[in-house]
């Protein structure tokens, strides 16, 4: 009988590693593919031939990166695909080179377009970026930069556990997708690293962003435009620029943004908080339905603040009013300190007012007193405990 049972136990165990490795699917190795962890060798064609093999299976499969460094040039990984499920797996570290020529004439280090069913969990991604931003710096001639990742056209996109550092400009990049869902995302760059937002989504429709940490020396994430039904939840942002949609309004025609939701995020030393940004000249975009609940802001320079008159170096715009519409938008919860005396500003268009603002439960202090609000053209409410005190029209 102990015989009989030993051997039952153990086809119960063959079969629930069959059925798993069925439901897995194949698993591409790229070190077994020939890729070599010494950081110097290229393994862009590597990658580039699991892709080739993943894309081409009608099974789900995992392209595997081991523990190591993998150098890569550059790569694209391109759909449609014969599977909806193809997980790009990193436990190692990709990095990009330190020659900021290499990247010169490409907008995006690793970029992932037309696919459908796509998961990318943990490892290190590094743009190596430290470089570019000295030149910048300096004030000499400098390559633009290139993106870290880019994800575009894509939809059913999972993002898991992944650290993006020093990358040379924005390190995740979305743009045209639905579907997507981030967590556990890790971003890392210099406080004065130009130009290297957190996370970019634009015309991307119901994507979640989850239990991050973000520190850049941009926006930590930046809403631009055609972004709809976005949900960001336990976010931590600094050191950065805060959490900003926009800028808008660059077009005279464009897309705007429409239920965008942040919730149980702190900020920390950010040059702002929660803004919303749009372009002082004429345009048809929108930012709707926009909800902010259960912030803490620690030494954060702009808490609450609604910029349109957004003109950078004064080129472009000066003396035109923005023609965004800035409506619905709720501020619930908020507390901590401000690194400035003005802790809620609304600069709201005098062609456009910002209409239907909501302040409610608000706690925003100032070297131990309570801050102040500066209003302008700002209509709205305000319920519960507003400190500082309501100026809304």
């Amino acid at each position: 009988m102990a015989l009989l049972g030993t051997l039952h136990a153990f086809l119960s165990l063959l079969l629930l590693f069959f059925n798993y490795a069925l439901a897995v699917g194949l698993t591409f190795n790229i070190v077994s593919l020939g890729a070599k962890s010494d950081g110097k060798i290229d393994v862009s064609p590597v990658l580039q031939t699991a892709w080739t093999k993943a894309c081409d299976s009608s099974k789900p499969t995992t392209i595997y990166v081991p523990k190591g460094i993998f150098y890569v040039r550059s790569v694209s990984f391109n759909g449609p695909c014969k599977n909806n499920a193809i997980t790009l797996l990193i436990d190692g570290t990709l990095v990009a080179s330190p020659n900021i020529q290499v990247l010169a004439r490409t907008k995006s280090w690793l970029e992932f377009s037309h696919i459908n069913g796509l998961s990318i969990v943990g490892g290190v991604i590094d743009g190596q970026g430290t470089a570019l931003w000295d030149c910048k710096r300096s004030g000499k001639s400098c390559p633009n930069g290139a993106w870290s990742l880019q994800i575009n056209d894509s939809k059913n996109v999972n993002i898991t556990g992944l650290s993006s550092i020093n990358s040379q400009m924005f390190n995740i990049v979305v743009d045209g997708c639905q579907n997507m869902h981030m967590t556990g995302v890790n971003v890392s760059s210099a406080g004065d690293g130009p130009n290297t937002d957190g996370i970019h989504v634009q015309q991307s429709s119901n994507v979640t962003i989850l239990n991050s940490s973000i520190g850049t020396g941009d926006d930590c994430i930046s809403i631009g435009l055609g972004t709809s039904n976005l949900w960001m939840e336990n976010i931590t942002c600094g050191p950065g620029h805060g959490i900003s949609i926009g800028s808008l309004g660059k077009g005279a025609e464009e897309d705007g943004v429409y239920n965008v939701t942040l919730i149980s995020s702190t900020f920390t030393g950010t040059q702002n908080g929660v803004r919303i940004k749009s372009w002082g000249r004429p345009s048809e975009g929108f930012a709707i339905k926009i909800h902010f609940q259960r912030i803490i802001m620690d030494n954060v320079k702009n808490p609450i603040i609604i910029d349109e008159n957004y003109c950078p170096h004064h080129k472009r715009c000066p003396g035109q009013a923005s023609g965004v519409k800035v409506s619905n938008v709720t501020y619930e919860d908020i507390t901590g300190t401000s690194a400035t005396e003005i802790a809620i500003n609304f600069d709201c268009s005098p062609i456009n007012h910002c209409t239907g603002l909501s302040l409610k439960d608000i706690r925003l202090t100032y070297e131990n007193q309570i801050a102040q609000a500066s209003c302008k053209n700002a209509e709205g409410t305000a319920s519960g405990v507003v400190e500082p005190s309501n100026c809304l029209a």
